[in-house]
């Protein structure tokens, strides 16, 4: 596949290696973006002939491995970067030149950098593995990819595995990161170069960078390039300072999209009171807007990540006319952070009784443009699947299919909690219990004046239980597969008192993985307060930022104020990236 770039034959040819796994999309859309014409190919003739090579990787080492090999790129890849030829490796395009990874044993990697990629080791720092979001790097080498970096830009990570810093790497180390400890983030040898973060999900400083690696590896790189790595971040702070790191690990702020079918069949964005989205009395379905135009909004107004659920019913829809690929195809084009799709991820069979497996259905949505895919009821029923069979894993579920091939970074379970109170612990009948009583509690009550609750998961949007607490679903999840909880508290969806602490702190006590807070945001100090009461690493709002009664800067200043990391979001630049499409 070729990219549309300028369609000019003066124009900067690249190749994108697709070998079958993960979203090359993104790479693909800021690559484009920024000039390009863009061969996408898996092809090892193409690889040996390209002028300019990127290779995006998502997913495990040993599969990777496996796929360059099944698709004999492997010899042909090592060498184009033994040749010294322009190269840009991206997250595990950088982890497979290493020897050989400790997250599939007796694989080998590429072998073209020496040593070893190993696991996070961060529990005693308190940090959660996959590490997800936004983070600094300091620069080790002078490097003109490097030459733009203000103090304060940050750089999106999403991985459960990194570089130790080693003699053996040394030479080639480019920049480094901290998260527990300082690992190796980048690496680079003349024009081949490669890095852990994602400069694709990572907006005007991401496409600065991309910039800054195309004008250094052609005599002629697109004037849309060379204007990129010049502007930088947009940012007029201080430009970076050997070994010094841009920024730390940083919460995050995400702008959310309920999407779904209004009465005349067109797609807005929407929200609900207690997940009733139509307006009082029983009237048409709440529009905020169109989802494509909002995202690009949230995408320029500083959304650290954008999500978009999927809440009506054309995700019966068969696989090749699902709705929302359209909308990630035509957000992606301009939307350079993280996009997150949920709702609907699950096994299909259309009117012609065509079966289309969840997986299948995760990877259609990856090709159109999601970096990641959150699982609603179908995980909650695998969860309580994995219980029956005491606590093991089976293979069967769309958690761990998902998983296995995109990596636990890209598999969000999102949870739907609703307080079910009782009179004491008794009553709870062994399910975990909040007090609302408590510090963090706000002296809410039940029916009955009960401060004591259990959380239970719903199914179908709430409408129906599943007998299940909140600490067994994200543990199950978790042992599953899963990276990452969205966790949204029907209490308090619309109410815009605060999100629901007990519950946050209770997860967050319970797993490993991130947590993002969802459901009661009504202003910028929820966020700070989620932050400092919880310890979650990211806070969702979806209505006050579609209405503007917060402003996503507004919060971030606020939780900045607070102590909290947060990026430094400039205003990206509207010539790198092409208008959006009608919609």
């Amino acid at each position: 596949e070729v990219g549309p770039g300028d369609r000019n034959s003066t124009m900067t040819r690249v190749t994108l290696l697709d070998y079958g796994a993960g979203n090359v999309k993104s790479l693909y859309n800021a690559l484009v973006a920024l000039g390009c014409d863009v061969e996408q190919t898996d092809k090892p003739e193409a690889v040996a002939s390209a002028a300019i090579l990127f290779f995006p990787g998502v997913g495990a080492f040993g599969s990777c491995m496996a796929m360059l090999e099944r698709k004999q790129l492997v010899e042909p890849l090592r060498a184009y970067i033994r040749a010294g030829r322009p190269f840009l490796g991206i997250c595990l395009g950088m982890q497979t030149l290493f020897e050989s990874s400790e997250e599939s044993p007796g694989v080998a990697g590429l072998g073209v950098v020496p040593g070893a990629v190993g696991r996070f080791d961060v529990a005693s720092h308190g940090l959660c593995v996959p590490q997800i979001g936004w983070n600094g790097v300091a620069a080790a080498q002078p490097s003109p990819l490097l030459g733009s970096l203000a103090e304060g830009d940050a750089l999106y990570f999403v991985h459960s595995f990194r570089v130790p810093r080693s003699e053996a790497v040394a030479p080639w180390v480019l920049c480094e990161t901290e998260y527990g400890d300082r690992f190796v983030s980048g690496v680079a040898n003349g024009k081949v170069a490669a890095v852990q973060f994602h400069p694709e999900k990572s907006g005007a400083v991401g496409l600065a960078l991309l910039g800054a690696f195309l004008a250094s590896s052609t005599a002629e790189p697109p004037p849309r390039a060379v204007a990129a790595a010049a502007a930088g971040g947009g940012s007029t702070r201080p430009r970076l300072g050997a070994g010094k790191l841009s920024a730390g690990p940083c919460r995050r702020i995400v702008a959310c999209l309920d999407v779904r079918a209004n009465d005349a069949g067109d797609l807005v964005v929407t929200k609900g009171d207690q997940y009733d989205c139509r307006e009082k009395g029983g009237g048409e379905v709440r529009n905020l807007g169109k989802p494509v135009a909002l995202a690009r909004r949230y995408y320029e107004e500083g959304a650290d990540e954008v999500t978009f659920l999927n809440i009506t019913g054309f995700r019966e829809c068969p696989l090749t006319d699902l709705p929302m690929l359209k909308v990630l195809a035509e957000a992606s084009r301009t939307c350079f952070v993280p996009l997150c799709v949920g709702g609907g991820i699950k096994d299909l069979v259309d009117a012609q009784g065509t079966r289309s497996s969840a997986l299948q259905v995760a990877d259609a949505y990856f090709r159109a443009g999601a970096d990641k895919v959150s699982l609603g009821s179908d995980a909650a029923e695998a969860a309580r699947a994995y219980l029956e069979r005491g606590g093991t894993c089976d293979g069967s579920t769309s958690i761990e299919a998902i998983s296995a091939k995109y990596g636990a970074q890209a598999c969000v379970v999102s949870i739907d909690p609703r307080r079910v109170w009782v009179a004491d612990a008794a009553a709870a009948e062994g399910h975990a219990l909040a007090d609302h009583a408590g510090p963090l509690g706000r002296g809410g009550r039940g029916p009955a004046g009960e401060s004591l609750c259990w959380y239970e998961c719903t199914l179908q949007g709430g409408r129906k239980g599943s007998g299940l607490d909140v600490v067994q679903v994200a543990r199950a999840v978790e042992a599953l597969g899963a990276g990452e909880l969205l966790v949204n508290c029907i209490d308090c969806d619309g109410q815009h008192a605060g999100f629901d602490l007990p519950l946050m702190a209770m997860l967050k006590a319970a797993v490993s993985i991130p947590v993002i807070a969802s459901s009661g945001a009504g202003a910028p100090e929820h966020f700070s307060e989620v932050f400092r009461s919880t310890q979650v690493e990211a806070a969702l709002a979806a209505s006050i930022f579609h209405r503007r009664t917060v402003a996503i800067s507004a919060v971030k200043e606020c939780c900045a104020t607070a102590g909290f990391a947060v990026r430094a979001a400039a205003t990206p630049s509207q010539e790198f990236a092409p208008p959006a499409e009608s919609e």
